[in-house]
């Protein structure tokens, strides 16, 4: 009798160690299916929304380092965003594939601007579109924006960098006709200061 019940408790050990074994390998499958799953539908660099922030983090950088070395100059000297506002005829240019031409004046290229040359050398062959606003302080003392280069609306992914440019009156060789092309007024006659001129440049993947 003694015998039977060892046999049974030997039997019993057996099932008891095969069901554990399978118990253990189904937990392990499980597990591995979860794993396999999180890592299939983790975010990596060949996703579409971590490729989007990805440009968009490349652009903003190039659009700072553009106006960086347009807004730089030696002491003493005009910068040549300074430059190219204080030139600026008032007139709207959009890239046409070769140059930038007014959107307004037939055959009428925009030339000898520092914006038009880092846009043709930087932004145009990345195939990156790109707008410059150039916003000031109107005489009734209220914010008025005029495209300088527009190439149509910008997408969702756009990235936009600014930067202030300040303008003297002695930076304005005949202020009454800088005032009627750019619409750009003199704040404070009584001082040298001039206008702040804010440079907005929004650059987006075609």
């Amino acid at each position: 009798m003694a015998r039977n019940n060892a046999d049974c408790s030997l039997k019993s050990d057996s099932l008891g160690q095969m069901h554990t074994l399978e118990a253990v390998t189904a937990t392990m499958i499980m597990v591995s299916v979860i794993v396999f799953t999180v890592q299939a539908t983790s975010l990596t660099p060949l996703t579409s929304s971590t490729a989007n922030a990805h440009i968009e983090a490349q652009m903003q950088t190039m659009g700072q380092d553009m106006l960086n070395v347009l807004d730089h100059a030696s002491s003493g000297d005009t910068s040549p965003i300074r430059q190219d506002i204080i030139s600026w005829n008032g007139e709207e240019y959009s890239w046409n594939g070769t140059a930038y031409c007014s959107v307004t004046t037939t055959d009428y290229t925009l030339l000898n601007s520092s914006t038009e040359g880092i846009l043709k050398e930087i932004a145009v062959p990345r195939g990156i579109a790109h707008n410059v606003l150039f916003s000031y302080i109107d005489s009734s003392g209220l914010p008025q924006g005029t495209a300088y280069i527009y190439n149509g609306d910008p997408s969702d992914n756009a990235v936009s960098i600014s930067r202030k440019v300040l303008l003297s009156n002695h930076d304005i060789s005949d202020p009454a006709t800088f005032l009627a092309n750019t619409g750009i007024p003199d704040s404070d006659p009584s001082s040298d200061f001039y206008n702040i001129v804010d440079v907005r440049l929004t650059l987006w993947r075609m």
